[in-house]
Parts: structure tokens; sequence; C-alpha cells
């Protein structure tokens, strides 16, 4: 990240570089391997890009409601989510997209990087993380590293563990 005023946390701290996620992790005792690859910006383009990757593949949803409220679902990369369904089942009411500056101001990523990996950024937990339940079975579990030029494996429940670490553990819930 560079020191641009638009790459800044809400609480002005600069975002945290996959190297402080990584040695975050290595704290936890969590042991993950990281490869890099292409920039990708979508699901497609990552099946493209990743190559003999194992395990499980996922698409992370940064949404908002009307009120402001902000959550990260992350569920399997073909799962079909139907957003005014998953509002109600949230009680969130109606969902949208978050913007890029959110992104970047919430989880100090960009389009294509969003992963659960970003709670690390949201000091102020102002974002609420919600995992498609189904992930737990799932081993390795496959994430970008807060860049969409690398990607990460970490077993389930090491994830689990990440996110209490920095106060973001999740809501979990069956999105089939």
């Amino acid at each position: 990240m560079n020191d641009d005023l638009t790459n800044l946390l809400d609480d002005g701290a600069a975002p945290a570089t996959p190297e402080v996620l990584l040695a975050h992790l290595a704290d936890l005792g969590v042991e993950v391997e990281t490869v890099s690859h292409a920039p990708v910006f979508t699901v497609e383009e990552a099946k493209a890009v990743r190559g003999e990757l194992t395990g499980g593949h996922t698409k992370n949803l940064f949404l908002r409601n009307k009120k402001g409220r902000m959550w990260l679902v992350v569920c399997p990369e073909d799962r079909q989510i139907d957003l005014k369904d998953l509002g109600q089942r949230l009680g969130a009411g109606r969902f949208s997209f978050g913007s890029a500056d959110r992104l970047m101001r919430y989880l100090g990523v960009i389009p294509g990087a969003v992963t659960p990996f970003g709670v690390l950024n949201d000091h102020g937990g102002a974002v609420t993380l919600v995992l498609d339940s189904s992930l737990l079975q799932i081993e390795p579990l496959n994430f970008h590293p807060l860049d969409n030029a690398m990607t990460t494996a970490i077993a389930p429940g090491d994830l689990v563990r990440f996110l209490e670490s920095v106060d973001h553990a999740p809501a979990l819930i069956d999105l089939a």
C-alpha cells in the first residue's frame, strides 16, 4: 500500500500488509502456505490462475445495508447468493455491495482482494463476518492475504482462531 490518504483505514491508520498478517498468523502458531500469482479480480480470473491449488476456494461479498452497517459474507466460490433472502435471514434489511472506498476504509483492501483476513484492519468492529458453515468441512481454505496477487491456504479451524484473535468471531450460517 502507498501513503496516499485514500488508502487509509477509517481510524486513520495504514492498512496491514500481507507481511503483518502472516506474522500475526505465525504468532498464533498457525501454519499457512502462501503462493504468488498474477493479480486476480474475479472468481473466474482466480480459477484461471490457481493451477494446482487444492482445497476450498471462495467468494467474499462485502455488503452494506441502508443504515450503513457492513457484512463480509464468505462462501464457496460457486454458491449462488440471493441478497434479498440473505438480508432477511441476517435481519439486515436490503443489502447492496459496499463501495471500493468503504472496502479500503474498513478492510484495507481493494476490490478483487476481499478476504476474511481483512478484518485484521477493522479495528472498530464495524464489519460483521458471516461464514457459510460448509466451509468448515473443507481443508485447506484459500484466501488472498490482503493482496490479490497472492493466495494463502489455511485450515478452517485456524481461520476461526485467527478471526477470534482479532475480535471477529464469525457468524456461521448454512447458505446452501
